[in-house]
């Protein structure tokens, strides 16, 4: 799917994927902390999470090699590959000891990622568990366009579709479950009428 998409990706999809450079600006890991990308595609994320935090160490992962390679060039471009560990991963049971030679991460970003992967609440319980104590998963993605007008909901599904994407509409009762069973503290918060979510959990120090 992404053998060609990839290269016009981020043009096109900047003008939808609406939170991301907010859930950037949230991230503020500590001093020399570390940030996972789960689904990281062609790296934008990564790129922006770099320079804006230059002492933190970044990685991402991707079941996508096509997406990977790209996200490797534009790293590279980016002159940031000392600073990005890009790495090939099932983001529902990937191993960060053996993919980046550490236990957990202070941060982990989910952004516009659950809605294309079917086995999504794995990919949720996946990424909490690799939370160092104190650290915190964020999330950005497509909402449940509560309070959007029906027209451009019914549009913006039909297009949606077309790309193999579900919006997640359970994804705050899901996260809140899950924080419960991992000691961890979870929230979920509407923006833009809905047309996105927005999540947070912390896991407790």
């Amino acid at each position: 799917m992404y053998r060609f998409q990839r290269h016009i990706y981020d043009a096109t999809r900047k003008f939808y994927l609406l939170g991301r450079d907010g859930l950037v600006d949230g991230l503020q890991p500590p001093t020399g902390g570390s940030v996972l990308e789960v689904g990281c595609g062609t790296g934008r994320n990564l790129i922006k999470i770099a320079r804006a935090y230059p002492q933190a160490r970044c990685y991402g992962l991707d079941v996508s090699e096509e997406m990977l390679a790209t996200a490797r060039q534009q790293v590279a471009k980016a002159g940031l590959s000392g600073r990005i560990t890009l790495k090939q991963a099932d983001a529902t049971s990937f191993e960060p000891e053996a993919l980046f030679g550490r236990a957990d991460f202070d941060r982990v970003v989910i952004s516009y990622a659950l809605s294309m992967i079917p086995p999504w609440r794995a990919v949720l319980a996946r990424a909490l568990s690799t939370l160092a104590p104190g650290g915190s998963l964020h999330i950005v993605d497509f909402g449940d366009q509560a309070h959007l007008p029906a027209p451009f909901k019914a549009l913006l599904n039909r297009w949606l579709a077309l790309f193999h994407v579900t919006p997640r509409p359970e994804l705050g009762a899901e996260l809140e479950q899950l924080c419960t069973e991992s000691d961890a503290s979870g929230s979920t918060r509407r923006l833009y009428n809905g047309y996105a979510v927005q999540g947070l959990a912390t896991r407790r120090g």
